[in-house]
């Protein structure tokens, strides 16, 4: 994945062929598909790495902040897809940055997928070369917000049925994020405990019975 990204990354100043995207592209391409399928964003370049003798500066809330907007709006712009920035100011958590516009679904994607792949190509153009890393989450159409009080609904919906029939239930493919979602929601809940069996990109959360149990 990072040898992948970097090779995108450096191509992105150096005016690699341009190829275009489709709508269905945009909500079906994983987070690697989607990164080397655009060869043409422009890209801030890396700060130039710090002496030996002298730890790396952590980065200033300017700078990160002028290196978020410039990789998105050249994201953006290659997309065709017209949408403003709004970076909230840094906190403890990292930086939310809400993407508003009009019809903005080729930006989230079948499950959040393509919103998926921009944030971690943001993260990544953004953190490259520095020794501080900084959290940037990305949004859009307050997905994030929605997709998580979907996946509480469901979780509790699930546990009921479990703990009625006796009997485990694996669900759908998850990220990480998402699959915790599940985890804290049903932490406290009686008779059902949670653990994720599977290897990435498949990896799923099974809500199983637990007589009387209940664990994290």
């Amino acid at each position: 994945m990072g040898a992948q990204l970097d090779g995108l990354l450096n191509s992105l100043s150096g005016g690699g062929e341009v190829q275009s995207f489709t709508s269905a592209e945009n909500t079906e391409v994983g987070a690697v598909q989607f990164a080397l399928q655009t060869t043409a964003i422009t890209a801030p370049a890396p700060a130039a790495p710090a002496a030996e003798a002298a730890p790396a500066p952590a980065a200033q809330s300017g700078d990160v902040e002028e290196r978020i907007r410039a990789f998105l709006s050249g994201l953006l712009a290659q997309m065709e897809v017209q949408a403003d920035i709004v970076i909230a100011p840094r906190t403890e958590n990292g930086i939310l940055v809400t993407l508003e516009g009009q019809k903005l679904g080729a930006l989230i994607g079948h499950r959040g997928e393509t919103l998926d792949a921009i944030q971690q190509l943001t993260n990544y153009s953004v953190n490259r070369g520095r020794a501080h890393r900084v959290r940037v989450h990305i949004d859009a159409e307050n997905y994030r917000a929605k997709r998580e009080e979907s996946l509480r609904r469901l979780a509790k919906k699930v546990a009921m049925k479990v703990v009625k029939y006796r009997r485990n239930i694996t669900l759908e493919p998850m990220n990480a994020y998402e699959r915790h979602v599940i985890h804290e929601t049903l932490q406290d809940t009686p008779d059902v405990i949670t653990y994720s069996t599977g290897t990435e990109p498949n990896r799923r959360t099974v809500v199983a019975y637990s007589r009387g149990k209940h664990a994290y």
